[in-house]
């Protein structure tokens, strides 16, 4: 709500100045302010006439920070997240019962004065000057709102919480005027139901629905005359009368209200009595909030949700902006989780490895020709525990993720890729030794690497020549260090970067180097199933989103980033990819990932030492990628127990293979299965690998 009325300073002062000398003064001096002595009264109206007027006369008020729902595909709710606990309800939602006791503990004459009683003011004053201590304050219900919305503008920021709170003359002078300006734009009704839905009730309850939830799991407009009275109590103090812990106290104030309210007409004294012979009964709903609260692993896509709110300009110009649209809260956030996928996902991942083990499972899934993120999950759980973790493996450091892991030979397709856009035919046979020099090579930026080193195959039996297709099932490394090599250091990176891999996952730049090949950049599970997707989708690559509508509380709709789909290689260079990476999982190291009912490509990787074995692969439907790595201490695989054996020899196709085996096949159960459209090869003869 904010009020944008205007007038001439003049005509408010001439309102005011009959009772601003007392009234500020006073106040003043009922919250314990000393004005100087001499020349108290003009000298200090002075002032203060000056002082108020030098105010804007337009009083605006932030949108009050409330709770923020994220939900999944179907609707389904995966969490809930906010910075402040705050459901902002209307006057007819709240029990009258509330209302009343309220303004009869707090500002019993509320609608008889104006923005400042002046009964009340000089009350306190007296008060206040027979006991020698500031026992009494003189701010209205009005006033008290006004300070609460400097609070609320302060946000988290502690230090400027505290400026909004404290009691000098040019803050009473601030509330004064914007109290009066309130009084003139809004009706009481309106004034105290803004009051209720701002202020803090303790224990992390903002506004009285977040309270009459969190203390005894009911609505606001369901209080009872006990349960009205306790959060109107509450006000005063929220640490000093919190019921969970000082019941005695707060049964005191909680009187004390009551016995106001029959004072004051509100209640009968028979109905005072009975409620105060009532005992405190609390139902307490602990605030469960956060990504932590999450089912089925969904606390790994919440955070990404999250980091792409506050990262992406679509929701800010600045990262500012983005922050306080997330803190302000009230958002309905819908995504592109499937649940049926999510559920088959997780299991998967929890079932290959176990969250005691030291190796962690970590996979998305991702769909084809959308850029829609339906699954991600790894085989750790979501939280600050023992066994969990809050950092999400399967995007980088800039998404709240980790630095990724070296992808091994699920790279070799983007040189393929890279090669066939070049001219290169899938007959290209190379020799293929079981070792050789890695060959000489230069990069975009014309850096030469020289004859060096070695490059050797995973087993000395594994020797050429091999065409294209054979390479591939196989997984021949001195093919494709010769394949690298002809097409280019410099036309390899620039398909890498057209598949969306422009950085290594921690920031750092990409290494174009000969071993880029082989996999030895640091990358992610969800960089590496949207590559995939991308052969599933012909060539066409989607930039990878997970939300499809965001909406504020004022029902306003946010533009949220859509996929950038656009041809980054030929429909027939991604049909020849498929068609190679079919043959990977029906007679090459992929055969243990294979689909026994539907068409499936892929590749496998191992890394050195096999400290992170792969598989990224897809069907007509789905693209996702797998990884399997000790991420406590990374070291080799052989001889870990993971998901509950021992294993001999770690490899992309027998370790992560059945990971993402088993979550496309849960992801996809019941669906008609598509067909991948595949290219006739030349002269391709497999075998066993």
């Amino acid at each position: 709500m904010s009020t944008t009325r205007s007038r001439p300073p003049g005509s408010l002062l001439t309102r005011t100045l009959r009772f601003l000398g007392v009234s500020v003064l006073a106040g003043a001096m009922a919250a314990g302010i000393a004005l100087p002595a001499v020349g108290l009264l003009g000298l200090g109206a002075k002032n203060a006439a000056e002082s108020f007027n030098s105010l804007p006369d337009v009083f605006k008020t932030p949108p009050l920070s409330q709770a923020s729902q994220i939900y999944d595909a179907d609707g389904g709710l995966i969490a809930t997240v906010y910075d402040r606990d705050r459901t902002v309800i209307p006057g007819d939602q709240i029990a009258p019962v509330m209302r009343k006791a309220l303004v009869d503990i707090e500002d019993n004459r509320f609608y008889q004065h104006g923005a400042v009683d002046l009964q009340g003011v000089l009350r306190a004053l007296n008060k206040n000057a027979a006991s020698g201590t500031v026992a009494q304050g003189g701010s209205t219900l009005t006033q008290q709102y006004v300070k609460n919305v400097f609070v609320e503008q302060a946000g988290s920021d502690q230090k400027a919480v505290l400026e909004a709170q404290r009691q000098t003359l040019g803050r009473k002078i601030q509330e004064l005027r914007y109290a009066i300006e309130l009084e003139q734009t809004l009706p009481k009704d309106q004034i105290l139901t803004n009051y209720l839905n701002i202020t803090f009730f303790g224990e992390q309850a903002y506004g009285v629905e977040a309270a009459a939830e969190r203390y005894f799991s009911v609505h606001a407009k369901d209080l009872s005359l006990p349960q009205a009275a306790l959060l109107a109590g509450i006000v005063q103090s929220p640490s000093m009368y919190d019921p969970v812990t000082n019941t005695r106290l707060a049964k005191q104030r909680r009187d004390t209200v009551l016995t106001k309210m029959a004072q004051y007409g509100s209640i009968t004294a028979a109905q005072a009595q009975q409620a105060i012979s009532t005992p405190i009964k609390l139902q307490i709903s602990k605030p469960r909030q956060g990504c932590i609260t999450a089912q089925q692993g969904e606390g790994f896509f919440c955070d990404y949700v999250h980091h792409v709110v506050v990262t992406d300009p679509a929701f800010g110009k600045t990262a500012t902006d983005r922050q306080a649209l997330w803190s302000r809260g009230g958002l309905q956030i819908h995504t592109t989780l499937a649940p049926k996928a999510q559920k088959a996902l997780q299991q998967s991942v929890t079932s290959h490895a176990y969250t005691t083990d030291d190796a962690a499972a970590v996979m998305s899934l991702v769909q084809p020709g959308t850029g829609k993120i339906v699954a991600m999950g790894q085989s750790r759980d979501y939280g600050l525990g023992a066994n969990q973790t809050e950092i999400n493996l399967n995007v980088g450091t800039d998404m709240g993720g980790g630095l990724g892991f070296p992808t091994g030979s699920t790279f070799k397709p983007i040189v393929a890729a890279a090669a066939l856009e070049k001219g290169t035919t899938p007959d290209q046979s190379y020799p293929a030794p079981y070792s050789m020099p890695w060959p000489a090579m230069s990069d975009c930026s014309g850096n030469t690497y020289p004859e060096n080193g070695e490059v050797h195959n995973d087993s000395p039996s594994l020797t050429g020549p091999f065409a294209m297709p054979d390479a591939m099932a196989q997984s021949v490394n001195t093919y494709f260090a010769q394949l690298e090599a002809d097409t280019g250091l410099c036309d390899v990176s620039k398909m890498a970067n057209a598949l969306g891999i422009t950085q290594q996952a921690g920031g750092t730049k990409l290494q174009v180097v000969p071993s880029l090949t082989l996999g030895s950049n640091d990358l992610t599970p969800l960089e590496m199933a949207n590559v995939y997707a991308t052969f599933a989708n012909h060539g066409t690559y989607c930039t990878p989103v997970a939300i499809t509508s965001v909406t504020k509380p004022d029902g306003a709709d946010v533009q949220v980033p859509q996929a950038n789909c656009h041809q980054v290689m030929s429909t027939e260079t991604a049909d020849t990819v498929t068609t190679m990476l079919l043959g990977v999982v029906q007679d090459g190291t992929g055969k243990p990932a294979g689909l026994t009912d539907r068409d499936s490509a892929g590749k496998t990787g191992t890394t050195d030492e096999s400290k992170q074995v792969w598989f990224a692969g897809y069907t007509p439907e789905l693209a996702g990628a797998a990884v399997v790595s000790d991420t406590r201490s990374p070291r080799d695989l052989d001889g870990q127990s993971i998901g509950g054996e021992t294993v001999g020899q770690a490899f992309g196709g027998t370790l992560a293979g059945p990971v993402w085996r088993d979550s496309i096949e849960g992801a996809l159960a019941g669906q008609p299965a598509g067909t991948l459209t595949t290219t006739t090869l030349p002269g391709e003869s497999r075998s066993d690998g």
